[in-house]
């Protein structure tokens, strides 16, 4: 048998995917739908947080719950997002030292100095991704390092999980609602790490595209 939260939220899914309840609209206050409900505010809460894990709905500080517009897909790609007219992303850079992983990521020893270049990608005001690539500093005269055309090879790691806080605030999105995050490691003709990037993509909106490529000799020799 469903229990409270998950029938309260098929309710108020049916009305948001027949248009009952629009795009942009605001939902009736939290006391105003537990009394319809006949359930504790609680109850009411975790039906609500499931729809906002769901992308369905967004919960606006001080205003209220409303129901979530389209989200425009992002489209990772050929080790980048797939380009769109209404994106635009800030940069800002910092200078550090090695620690952590980063430290075997760039086999690079302890304190090595490095440059971040924390990316901020927005369609309009809403934030839509975020970028943190290292560049060891001896390899970064230029402005945009990862644009230079010398890797050799490029090795990533994708997982879907939970963002910190710290990245669901920079992200405007729920701490329930799981991003994709990549790791994405670059080395030259040498072997030497050149770049050490992880992006963050919110779930609600973001697909991973592979494409791989055989050789004849490769579909002969599996055949």
């Amino acid at each position: 048998m469903p229990s409270l939260r998950d029938t309260i939220a098929d309710d108020l899914r049916t009305q948001i995917t027949t248009g009952r309840l629009k795009a942009g609209s605001r939902l009736p206050s939290e006391p105003r739908l537990a009394a319809d409900y006949k359930v504790s505010t609680p109850t009411l809460r975790n039906a609500l947080a499931l729809l906002q894990a769901e992308g369905l709905i967004e919960k606006i500080h001080g205003k209220g719950n409303f129901v979530r517009r389209p989200l425009r897909r992002l489209r990772y790609t050929g080790g980048r997002l797939t380009p769109g007219a209404d994106l635009h992303v800030t940069i800002r850079t910092t200078n550090l030292r090695a620690r952590g992983d980063l430290i075997p990521l760039l086999k690079v020893p302890s304190r090595t100095p490095l440059t971040e270049f924390l990316c901020l990608t927005h369609q309009g005001e809403r934030p839509q991704s975020l970028a943190r690539i290292y560049v060891p500093r001896d390899l970064e005269p230029a402005e945009l390092a990862w644009s230079r055309p010398d890797r050799a090879e490029t090795r990533e790691v994708v997982i879907a999980r939970l963002p910190t806080p710290e990245e669901a605030s920079t992200l405007s999105i729920s701490t329930s609602l799981a991003v994709l995050a990549i790791t994405r490691v670059s080395a030259d003709l040498t072997g030497r790490v050149i770049e050490v990037a992880r992006l963050l993509l919110p779930g609600d909106r973001a697909e991973a595209l592979f494409t791989t490529h055989h050789t004849i000799e490769e579909m002969r020799a599996e055949g």
